[in-house]
């Protein structure tokens, strides 16, 4: 099923990169685009937030210098930027791959694109990996493992009902019950045109 093999990039990824455990380790794709067009994206959206999850830790360290900080918040804001243009790759690659299903005249929309879905599928991982880490860190006290062993449960259950329904959206489209619609999504912040300030400064 795709969210196994979805699964099990996303590990591998978290695994990889914290053998080195910095974010400004070099990143290479260990799948090849032209071969492997699926799994070379899972893997590059998968890095995209690891690293962004780190970023997160470095920038609510209360000592942090404030240079260093302005500068690992223009991090972060493109850091978002590539995971979302990353899940724009990941639902082209879908409408790609469905382009010639018949779409059922009964057939729904979705809430959410596959991309999105598979987006939080990605984050999640971070989250189990991270939540067992204080499960079982040798020098928290029993209560604290206790507490994060329970939080671990629960996040597990949810990976595997987001599994079952990512599975479960990418056969109805392939069925032609649901049909894929994508909307680009807009990063205001980032753009000359829309965000205020920055408009501002090309004046």
């Amino acid at each position: 099923m795709f969210s196994d093999k979805a699964n099990h990039i996303f590990e591998e990824v978290i695994e990889k990169y914290h053998v080195l455990n910095t974010v400004d380790q070099a990143f290479e794709n260990p799948y090849d685009e032209t071969k492997d067009l699926i799994q070379h994206l899972l893997y590059r959206k998968c890095w995209i937030d690891t690293v962004q999850w780190h970023y997160e830790d470095i920038i609510r360290d209360p000592e942090i210098d404030p240079v260093s900080a302005l500068k690992l918040k223009r991090q972060i804001d493109a850091s978002n930027q590539d995971r979302t243009d990353m899940v724009e790759y990941i639902d082209s690659y879908f409408l790609d791959k469905y382009k010639d299903v018949g779409v059922k005249e009964t057939a729904t929309i979705n809430t959410e694109s596959p991309a999105w879905a598979i987006d939080r599928l990605s984050i999640l991982a971070l989250k189990i990996y991270h939540m067992n880490e204080e499960a079982t860190r040798d020098d928290a006290s029993q209560e604290h493992q206790m507490a994060c062993q329970a939080k671990l449960d629960i996040l597990l259950e949810q990976r595997v009902d987001l599994s079952s329904a990512i599975n479960q959206l990418l056969e109805d489209i392939e069925n032609g019950d649901k049909y894929m619609k994508v909307y680009k999504q807009m990063k205001m912040y980032n753009d000359d045109e829309l965000n205020p300030v920055l408009r501002g400064k090309k004046k």
